[in-house]
């Protein structure tokens, strides 16, 4: 007797991320039982630039000059990269959006644009904005505890001038590391850290939208969502995290998240991924049976 239809995972990356990110969480998955897909946007995994200046001995005149192809990509690029992803998952069955940090709002880009494609969107901790743009919520009490500069002690080049956002992960500089650490993985060991430090790509692109590309009720407000707090996040505190979710949830009241909570830092539900992976196998068996689909 077939039963429902097994549901795709289509993960997306954060920032300076990539799909390598997620090898932990699929490898999981994978033995939970479920498929997921993996997501490079434009500009990461193999796309991305990585200079002689970047390796060891480093360049840092010329890492701060040297151009990036991520330059000039969009916003709109990476909405429309994930759809095309979207699409040909669907043809296999349900598909649940998952997205971490800075991919939710490419996510929420998606699925403003294409909610046919999305049985349910899910956000780890990710940006879902409704009432700012992203870069303004930087300026609420909610981002106050948040160490904004922290990137700015390994910045390479000026922005401006090279059209992205370059940073230099491969630093040795104690201070620069410590500030990383404290981010990101503060509730892992150091070793954990350097190995997570060194899958990120130096450069990320300037384009977080603007009100037109905040979740929108009539399309975005249809989808089953679900929002994964990550209790001890630095990036994106849990009151942030709780912010977005009663501002989704004021936008569509009669669609309100299906709110979990996990353990951790920014980046620690990647480098032990069991306990989220249990959530997301949960998450799975609700839209496999099309629990809340209205």
């Amino acid at each position: 007797m077939s039963g429902p239809m097994q549901p795709t995972f289509i993960l997306v990356h954060g920032a300076f991320a990539n799909s390598f990110s997620f090898a932990p969480l699929q490898a999981e998955l994978g033995l939970l039982g479920h498929r997921s897909v993996a997501v490079d946007l434009p500009g990461h995994g193999f796309g991305a630039t990585y200079t002689r200046a970047y390796q060891a001995p480093q360049d840092l005149e010329g890492l701060a000059a040297a151009p990036g192809a991520i330059k000039g990509v969009t916003l709109a690029d990476n909405a429309a990269h994930l759809i095309g992803v979207l699409e040909r998952a669907k043809e296999n069955g349900p598909v649940i959006l998952v997205s971490h940090s800075r991919g939710g709002i490419t996510a929420t880009a998606a699925a403003n644009a294409r909610p046919d494609l999305i049985d349910r969107i899910v956000y780890v901790s990710a940006w879902c904005p409704v009432d700012l743009d992203v870069n303004d919520y930087y300026a609420e009490p909610e981002m106050a505890s948040v160490d904004a500069a922290s990137l700015a002690l390994a910045m390479a080049g000026n922005p401006a001038e090279l059209g992205l956002l370059r940073v230099n992960f491969r630093t040795a500089d104690p201070a620069a590391l410590a500030a990383f650490k404290a981010a990101f993985l503060a509730d892992g060991t150091d070793e954990e850290f350097l190995t997570f430090l060194n899958t990120f790509q130096p450069d990320e692109n300037l384009d977080v939208g603007t009100s037109a590309d905040r979740a929108q009720a009539a399309t975005w407000g249809r989808i089953p969502k679900t929002y994964v707090r990550l209790a001890d996040d630095a990036s994106i505190p849990l009151a942030a995290q709780d912010r977005l979710i009663r501002e989704g949830d004021a936008l569509t009241p009669d669609n309100p998240y299906d709110v979990r909570t996990v353990a951790g830092s920014h980046l620690k539900w990647l480098v032990d991924p069991a306990p989220a992976a249990r959530v997301l196998a949960d998450v799975a068996a609700l839209t496999a049976a099309g629990a809340e689909r209205p």
